[in-house]
């Protein structure tokens, strides 16, 4: 991309799907019904992107903070996770999208690595666009990781402090098999990032919405994409 260009299809679109709590309070449901809704959405927008193009596709799926919530509730997430999983891998593997988990995946429900790990391994070979499954993830947590792996090897004697750059750094990261995120898009009205792809989100444009997750369809996803396409990125050259 050349300097002060219009940008394109973005490459890598981030999601916070925020929200599900609170359109189930609105219809007097469940958070369970808002959690379970909020998957005809991913759907929709996974196949809107794929037809438009983009590479990356990353969803904040579930955070280092959402091990506070009670424990019915994370048991009713990993439950409905694993059941996407089940029901789209075979989908995920003929639209040639590649499933990847990224976080702190040794913390989750055995039946959710599980079911990741085989969906992972099956869809290995697509190359078409990587969905991938923000799970137990905070950035701060991951960036932590990072400078604990590169100090373990320094002070191993296996790698030069002052060879430490940010390309090294941003290898030892667990998001180091994506680009940079061009556009991220947040749901349900709030304006922060959580805690979420901190060193990827370094000159991605922003995007924010009052529309609650569940409610958020192709229509939705294709007005943040208009919108990333009519701004200038720059990045800091002018």
């Amino acid at each position: 991309m050349t300097q002060n260009t219009i940008a394109q299809t973005p490459k890598h679109v981030a999601i916070i799907m925020d929200g599900n709590g609170r359109w189930a309070a609105a219809k007097g449901q469940s958070r369970s019904d808002g959690h379970a809704a909020g998957a005809g959405p991913v759907r929709s927008v996974l196949k809107t992107a794929h037809r438009l193009g983009v590479r990356y596709l990353t969803l904040y799926a579930f955070s280092t903070e959402n091990w506070g919530r009670s424990s019915e509730e994370i048991d009713n997430i990993f439950s409905l996770l694993d059941q996407y999983i089940d029901k789209e891998t075979a989908e995920l593997l003929s639209s040639g999208v590649r499933l990847r988990g990224v976080g702190n995946l040794d913390k989750l429900p055995p039946s959710t690595r599980q079911a990741l790990a085989e969906a992972e391994k099956v869809t290995a070979q697509n190359q078409d666009l990587t969905l991938s499954l923000a799970l137990s993830y905070g950035s701060r947590a991951e960036l932590t990781q990072a400078a604990r792996d590169l100090a373990r090897k320094a002070q191993a004697g296996e790698l030069d402090p002052e060879a430490i750059n940010e390309d090294l750094f941003g290898q030892s990261l667990w998001t180091s098999y994506l680009p940079e995120v061009d556009l991220l898009i947040r749901t349900g009205g709030d304006k922060r990032i959580s805690n979420f792809l901190l060193w990827s989100l370094a000159y991605a444009e922003l995007y924010f919405t009052e529309t609650l997750w569940p409610d958020f369809g192709e229509a939705d996803f294709l007005a943040a994409i208009a919108d990333f396409q009519s701004r200038q990125r720059r990045y800091g050259r002018a």
